[in-house]
């Protein structure tokens, strides 16, 4: 019987599967994290003998969901659903869909049935996989593996065999919303950006157990031809498989890179003049640099740089005998993401007293950050020789972070720039 004309229709992504989410165009913000680009909730719909349905989406796309899904087939021939990851933008119209669909199992993770019972009372309505085991699903193989901790205690992944799809819940995801549904559809620039600020805002502190993941995966004998996240693009051929999985294992190992971050606000502009010399002394050194004011540049913005970068160095005005209030949130936030294997320093103008520099070096190290550096202090403004104390700064932080990265520090410049200035 021919299938009802729909709004939104269904993406044939290999031979039994469909793309069944939904394009969220005007997402702007998750988690405290700028989404310029806005985010996809990606479902997807198995045409195996017992039809499967992997994943749902975000609560107010269940009519877009649902009208994909009928643009295939009667969504109440839907057997089986899958649940990979609990959180409420894959999960959201589970209860719903549910209700529509009537399937004859709902399954999770062991994890995932407390998780869903807790978010939506739905009780013995979910059942356990077998964590490692196989499924049947009606002529196709599907086999779930636990990924606890990447990045939710109930997340897990599923393996299409025949087909050869992983799906791979939140891991290899972005926020990048758009018509294109595979990866080979966009500029790896793109792609780059986005894997990279997903991952630093998203994943970085689960890093541990996404390596654990990315070891087990070859054990698996998994004939991987596709990966399908639950967020952004699709990827599908070698290259680009082959192309997530080195920049996921470079993510994870936090390689330290002869790059440096320098984070600030500013009140009077004495501060700003600091952040701009000690930029100046670490290029001297060799060093990449970027320099980022917080007023006007977001954390999650910052924090990507920050995951690529060997050196975070902070510089703050007093307020109130406190750091001033952007570095005290991007500290926190910065705090639960965990980056590692940094190195740093503080800076910084204060008027009555300069206490809260104790506090921002107490929170690098506490975020593990080594400070190679004393602070460098200026009282109301800086003046001439502070300038330069803030450039010697610089190169401290730089020849130390050369000296991390195997490299000898720059000399030349760096050198002729010491002759006959205050130390």
């Amino acid at each position: 019987m021919a299938r009802s004309p729909q709004p939104f229709q269904a993406r044939k992504i290999s031979e039994h599967v469909y793309w069944v989410g939904a394009v969220d165009w005007d997402l702007k913000e998750f988690h405290g994290y700028l989404t310029q680009r806005g985010t996809t909730y990606n479902a997807y719909l198995v045409l195996a003998d017992k039809i499967t349905l992997i994943d749902t989406v975000k609560k107010p796309y269940y009519d877009e969901m649902m009208a994909r899904i009928a643009s295939v087939i009667d969504p109440a021939d839907i057997a089986l659903i899958v649940s990979n990851h609990a959180e409420a933008d894959h999960s959201g119209c589970l209860p719903e869909t549910i209700a529509a669909v009537r399937p004859e199992r709902v399954l999770a993770s062991p994890k995932g049935v407390q998780t869903l019972q807790d978010l939506f009372g739905l009780g013995d309505r979910v059942e356990a996989v077998t964590p490692g085991g196989w499924l049947d699903v009606g002529g196709l193989p599907m086999q779930f593996v636990e990924t606890r901790m990447v990045h939710w205690p109930d997340s897990m992944v599923s393996y299409l065999g025949g087909d050869g799809i992983l799906f791979s819940q939140d891991a290899f995801g972005m926020h990048l919303a758009g018509s294109e549904r595979f990866a080979d559809d966009y500029d790896r620039a793109t792609l780059l950006h986005e894997a990279e600020k997903y991952y630093a805002n998203i994943v970085l502190p689960y890093s541990a157990q996404v390596g654990k993941v990315l070891d087990a995966v070859p054990t698996l004998g998994w004939d991987i031809r596709m990966i399908a996240p639950d967020h952004g693009p699709i990827f599908r051929t070698p290259a680009d498989i082959g192309w997530i999985l080195t920049q996921y294992r470079r993510f994870v190992e936090q390689t330290v890179t002869p790059r440096a971050v320098v984070v600030y606000d500013t009140m009077w502009h004495s501060t700003e003049r600091m952040a701009k010399v000690v930029a100046e002394g670490l290029a001297a050194a060799g060093v990449g640099v970027r320099v980022f004011c917080l007023n006007g540049t977001h954390r999650s913005d910052i924090m990507t740089a920050v995951m690529n970068a060997g050196a975070l160095v902070l510089g703050s005005p007093t307020l109130n005998g406190q750091p001033y209030p952007t570095l005290a949130d991007f500290l926190t936030y910065a705090k639960g993401l965990k980056p590692r294997h940094k190195i740093g320093a503080v800076f910084g103008s204060y008027g009555w007293t300069p206490k809260c520099y104790d506090e921002l070096a107490a929170s690098l190290k506490a975020m593990e950050v080594e400070l190679v550096s004393e602070p460098v202090l200026s009282r109301y403004s800086a003046k001439p020789e502070d300038l330069m104390a803030c450039l010697n700064l610089g190169r401290t932080v730089g020849k130390a972070l050369q000296q991390r990265c195997g490299r000898e520090p720059a000399h030349g410049r760096d050198d002729r720039a010491n002759q006959g200035k205050p130390q």
